[in-house]
């Protein structure tokens, strides 16, 4: 049952991931026929809280409220990620999951989990810029950088921002039924689901290593020809080595084999084309390398998390704002 809902705050909490929260599960919607929640912000430090922005929260509500909680949110904090957290807060977050409540966290709240050993062994997630550092401090945690959230029952975690509101209407849509969970979703003018992952709005580009001396030149005739096919051999020529020499050089200067530097160079080409042209898919394959529209189809899936028609939806500029 989801009825109960307490919401942590931390000094440095965020604003907006507090408020996705107190948004999904803090407003009487009764007069819609949906579920009102029996819902409380919780300070886990003597207040008033100071949030990130600037301003402080106030609220008659301690860790104690948290023992009768179905669900307990943690949401996202600035120094979340390298401060320590109040031993009594970690015990209560564990006591939920012991009595059966869940506990979910928005961004930066995974570290707090963490802390607390409720991602020891589970899969997770928080914002692709933290990921690295929470799969460091928490070597147990299975981190998946590239998802919007993970339901690891009883522990839910979720990306960056607006994915904690695809986190929280997963979860109402899990208890409570897709009619309530999209019901919910257009009072907030939100998709109730959002297709693809983190992975659609990480700005990855490939950098050249400020070591590439011996493929340099090389690296800017394939970013040139993007639309040819090569072959390593092909390349060694152009560098003047042997194919295994040139094959070991790439990889010491660039981290990486040519097929998966030209791929990336591909997929990151056939983004800037579906952001900024009106093209089909099928140029686009052909111009970014890709061949045919399956291929691309396909590489753009593994590489980004989404079909290019739904990036293309999500990140497309209409001209006309532009010109505005």
């Amino acid at each position: 049952m989801l009825k109960n809902v307490a919401v942590v705050v931390l000094n440095g909490v965020q604003p907006f991931e507090l408020g996705v929260v107190c948004e999904v599960f803090g407003i009487d919607r009764g007069e819609q026929g949906l579920p009102v929640y029996d819902f409380a912000v919780a300070a886990a430090e003597p207040g008033p809280i100071q949030a990130q922005a600037g301003f402080t929260i106030t609220t008659p509500y301690g860790l104690e409220r948290l023992a009768e909680a179905d669900l307990v949110a943690v949401p996202a904090g600035g120094t979340y990620g390298s401060r320590a957290y109040p031993p009594e807060l970690l015990l209560e977050l564990r006591r939920a999951v012991e009595r059966g409540a869940r506990v979910l966290s928005v961004c930066s709240g995974a570290f707090v989990l963490g802390a607390a050993g409720l991602l020891d062994g589970r899969r997770c997630t928080t914002h692709w810029r933290h990921a690295d550092d929470l799969a460091r401090r928490f070597p147990l945690a299975q981190v998946e950088p590239d998802v919007l959230y993970v339901d690891e029952d009883p522990v839910i975690t979720s990306a960056g921002t607006a994915a904690g509101i695809d986190a929280c209407l997963h979860l109402v849509r899990k208890e409570q039924g897709s009619e309530v969970a999209s019901t919910i979703a257009r009072r907030m003018v939100v998709p109730p689901h959002r297709e693809g992952g983190q992975a659609q709005y990480i700005d990855r580009p490939l950098p050249r290593s400020a070591q590439c001396d011996t493929v340099g030149d090389v690296l800017g005739w394939m970013e040139r020809h993007l639309d040819r096919e090569v072959t390593v051999e092909e390349l060694a020529v152009r560098a003047h080595m042997s194919p295994r020499t040139f094959a070991r050089r790439f990889q010491q200067e660039t981290g990486t084999t040519p097929y998966r530097w030209l791929l990336g160079q591909r997929v990151l080409l056939a983004r800037e084309l579906l952001e900024g042209t009106d093209d089909t898919v099928d140029a686009i394959a052909a111009r970014s390398g890709f061949g045919n529209a399956a291929a691309l189809r396909h590489h753009f899936a593994r590489s980004v998390g989404t079909t290019p028609q739904a990036y293309r939806r999500t990140f497309r500029v209409p001209p006309e704002a532009v010109r505005a």
